[in-house]
């Protein structure tokens, strides 16, 4: 893979990284209600988890997954309805408006938001099979262990940004105070929307 190939594979994971889904919406949640410092740590939760996931598909888990398909039902079970019950969170600080002390963020120290958002990226069976199909674009089969840990660097650096800027990004005074505002069609809108990941990882074959 020339260099060209590599920035175009790596701006393509960027750009996937960074579309709208229960990663991207935890983040910015948190960052709009919470503030910077709280919005950069499930961004950190979620690049763990994608660390996680990045050693687990270099070094074969994924072929594991795939010949034990209880794992990955498991993964989509659980996923699925921690995701519901986001959904259930945000209609009902929606519902109850500006006195709910619950919402779309993810609530408690930031020990327990970072543990919350790595659940999150950890029980999602999807990644697992992104990572995959990524090493197996841009290695060979027969790839050294230098090249996976150079492959895993450049991956995670990617991640690191899209995540932790979303937390930084949404963290901004002039988002913090629309969101304020317009806080209860937020509330909705994430309501709807880890409804449907929710929905559709219920409804996708994990492999």
């Amino acid at each position: 893979m020339n260099g060209w190939e590599l920035a175009a594979l790596l701006l393509a994971w960027g750009l996937g990284g960074g579309s709208p889904g229960p990663a991207t919406l935890t983040i910015s949640g948190t960052a709009m209600a919470r503030g910077r410092i709280a919005g950069v740590v499930p961004g950190f939760g979620i690049v763990c988890g994608s660390a996680f996931w990045d050693g687990a598909s270099a070094f074969g888990m994924a072929a594991v997954m795939l010949t034990n398909a209880w794992l990955s039902i498991a993964l989509k079970y659980i996923g699925a309805l921690y995701l519901g019950y986001l959904a259930l969170k945000s209609f009902r600080s929606a519902w109850q408006g500006n006195a709910a002390k619950e919402h779309a963020a993810l609530n408690g120290s930031l020990k327990r938001v970072f543990a919350k958002s790595l659940t999150i990226h950890l029980t999602n069976p999807k990644a697992i099979f992104g990572w995959g199909v990524i090493y197996a674009i841009a290695l060979p089969q027969e790839a050294s262990t230098s090249a996976l840990l150079l492959m895993f660097a450049q991956l995670i650096c990617v991640s690191s940004v899209v995540f932790i800027g979303y937390g930084i990004l949404f963290s901004n005074p002039w988002i913090v105070e629309r969101f304020r505002r317009a806080r209860r069609g937020f509330e909705i809108g994430f309501g709807v929307l880890f409804g449907a990941a929710s929905l559709k990882i219920l409804t996708t074959k994990a492999i």
